[in-house]
């Protein structure tokens, strides 16, 4: 069969959640047979297509800002898709929803992964969250399935879209010696150190961590810190003043997906404070990693981690001391580590997730 993936930046991308989805989707699509092509923002030296790993990219243009690119680059590989004859469409990201009457019209069956409640992340300007409503709406009504990567996810669009959604979280590797040669190439001590792994924006509640730290005074930990804002933020001013005290090694954004796993994997604690996604790529990364982690008290992340002594709220204070339980034990370490490895062994292995994706849309054509 012949599936078109669009709404991600492109393949393969190590970007955000939709590119690591696509990353193991469309190869594993390929080996069992059918052609798959991905929708891609930027052409490959300047080709507007060519083939990566038996995967067909296309690209098609657009307007590449932090309010437009989603609905442009949307809308032009939507009308591209329109003219071909696919099998079936799996569109990423609600703001395209507008464009799921182009493909039904053109008799694609088309899927949409709604991930998370993106009209509540703080991000986005008054316009920009009614846009992503509009287009959760018009998923709704115009999509031939949804598919939600959290049961909470679908929970909330049955009850304001009423509509059902088919449950298919996102996916991680099982991780079990990572080493060490990355963080050593990168300039990391061999320490204890506590991660953050996260955009530096409201809703991932970094600034909640950093407060923690605060908290502890002397006896906090090293911190490392995975994240930009990509755009003028009061968060880098902090971090680059703790940067500048000696308190924390702020990375930036990380596109090393090696390092990133390393960082996980050797990490003495990994703080979670994502609040408006539904399952997070990076939760399912760190606990495959083996990372000794704390969440957000969300129902998100409780879906994923159900163990109370994991979960922190939203107060600096309780924060910190559980940092300080984590950090005092390396015994309680290792036995959250296994915990999250067995966590992803039970539910979130990428061979399982892709093989529900691709039932979801064959079921879709026949």
């Amino acid at each position: 069969m012949k599936f078109a993936l669009l709404g991600s930046r492109g393949y393969p991308s190590s970007y955000g959640g939709y590119e690591t989805l696509v990353r193991y989707l469309a190869p594993y699509l390929v080996r069992a047979g059918h052609d798959v092509t991905v929708y891609c923002r930027a052409r490959e030296n300047g080709h507007r297509s060519w083939t990566v790993n038996g995967v067909q990219c296309v690209a098609t243009p657009g307007r590449d800002s932090k309010s437009l690119s989603t609905p442009t680059f949307g809308l032009s590989s939507a009308l591209d898709a329109s003219l071909r004859r696919f099998d079936a469409v799996l569109m990423l990201n609600i703001a395209n929803g507008f464009w799921c009457p182009l493909l039904r019209a053109a008799r694609l069956p088309v899927v949409v992964n709604t991930d998370g409640i993106e009209w509540e992340r703080g991000k986005w300007s008054k316009l920009g969250k009614t846009v992503f409503r509009a287009g959760a709406r018009a998923s709704a009504m115009s999509a031939n399935r949804l598919i939600c990567d959290s049961r909470a996810i679908g929970s909330i669009w049955e009850d304001l879209f009423d509509r059902e959604s088919t449950f298919i979280p996102y996916g991680a590797p099982i991780l079990e010696d990572v080493g060490r040669d990355e963080l050593d190439h990168a300039g990391i001590p061999d320490e204890p150190y506590l991660l953050v792994v996260a955009r530096l924006v409201p809703e991932n509640n970094v600034e909640l961590t950093l407060d923690a730290l605060d908290q502890l005074g002397t006896e906090a930990p090293r911190a490392i810190v995975v994240g930009s804002a990509n755009f003028a933020s009061p968060l880098e001013r902090r971090l680059e003043a703790m940067q500048n005290e000696g308190r924390v090694q702020w990375l930036g954004h990380v596109s090393n997906q090696q390092l990133l796993s390393q960082l996980w994997g050797q990490s003495a604690v990994y703080v979670h404070g994502h609040s408006v996604g539904g399952t997070n790529p990076a939760l399912l990364q760190a606990l495959g990693a083996g990372a000794p982690t704390l969440a957000l008290n969300t129902p998100f992340n409780r879906e994923v981690l159900p163990y109370p002594d994991q979960l922190f709220e939203s107060d600096p204070a309780g924060l910190s001391r559980k940092i300080r339980t984590v950090l005092d034990s390396t015994a309680l370490q290792d036995e959250l580590s296994s915990r999250g490895r067995d966590v992803i062994r039970r539910g979130y292995l990428w061979d399982d997730v892709c093989k529900g994706y691709m039932d979801t849309m064959i079921s879709l054509v026949r």
